[in-house]
């Protein structure tokens, strides 16, 4: 096992609360000895507060968050949330720019993620996607949110019904009422960075122009769903809603979509109010792993 070496000098001595050893001490520096081992909740107060941090310094993305503000945003003593940053970046689970000391997430973490599976998420959510799939007649999906865009990793298709296999695909981001659903709750910034390249036009529907994509992310995030209409394959129809996580962030995205002559756009809103309680379910279901 690795030795964490001696962690830098930064703002913790301006916190003001050195004695501040074990980290047991909420933003108003009155002791709070809650659950360690052993204790009547099973948990581990450091270990929480710990996750808190990366969760929040993970939501900071891509610019990154200074001590200061995540521990403001985390309810922790900022000396506190110091220390435990400053042992996390020891592992790679953040990393400090040095200009700005802004902390984002490390390549441990996206090192973790490339080598966890989807089993257990697919488990809990296959049972959404068929209720779907028979209620509406169509195919049902869900696509995880991973680095560069999203993956397909479930699918179910009524078995009377021909369609594409995508499990396994990624998603044209801007192409796809799956993908819109994504851009459509992310950061500004964190978009323009995802569609960085020239946004290829797949067929004479697909919004290739970035204001008018911009507009339409827009009501797509007002109404709750997207929607696709021969985009990316011409005869191909849809809507698309985000499974959130942490801070309204989707980690997935769930979609019901088939040919054009039986998902016209009339039907898009009773789609679409179905696939964001489907995808709400999914959220639930991902939330007791």
């Amino acid at each position: 096992m690795r030795t964490p070496k001696p962690p830098h000098a930064d703002d913790s001595t301006a916190a003001g609360t050195t004695g501040d050893t074990d980290g047991s001490h909420d933003t108003d520096g009155t002791a709070s000895r809650l659950a360690e081992p052993g204790g009547s909740s099973g948990k581990v107060q450091s270990l929480e507060r710990a996750i808190t941090l990366l969760e929040a310094t993970a939501d900071s993305a891509p610019d990154g968050e200074t001590a200061t503000n995540l521990a403001s945003r985390c309810g922790l003593n900022r000396a506190t949330a110091w220390r435990l940053l400053s042992t996390m970046e020891q592992y790679g689970l953040v990393e400090r720019d040095p200009l700005t000391s802004r902390y984002t997430v490390g390549f441990a973490v996206a090192r973790m993620a490339s080598a966890a599976g989807f089993d257990g998420l697919i488990r809990r959510s296959h049972g959404v996607l068929r209720q779907v799939s028979e209620q509406t007649g169509e195919t049902a999906n869900l696509a995880v949110v991973q680095q560069l865009g999203l993956t397909y990793i479930d699918e179910v298709t009524p078995p009377v019904v021909l369609s594409a296999k995508w499990l396994g695909r990624q998603a044209p981001l801007h192409a796809t009422s799956t993908g819109k659903a994504l851009l459509a709750w992310l950061p500004a910034e964190e978009v323009d960075v995802l569609l960085a390249e020239p946004l290829t036009a797949y067929t004479d529907t697909t919004v290739a122009d970035r204001g008018r994509l911009r507009a339409e992310l827009a009501e797509t995030r007002e109404r709750g769903y997207s929607v696709c209409a021969g985009e990316m394959e011409r005869n191909l129809y849809g809507v698309s809603a985000p499974v959130l996580g942490t801070r309204d962030r989707p980690f997935a995205v769930l979609s019901i979509w088939g040919p054009q002559d039986r998902v016209p756009e009339s039907r898009f809103p009773a789609l679409g109010a179905l696939a964001c309680g489907a995808a709400e379910e999914v959220a639930r279901a991902a939330r007791a792993l």
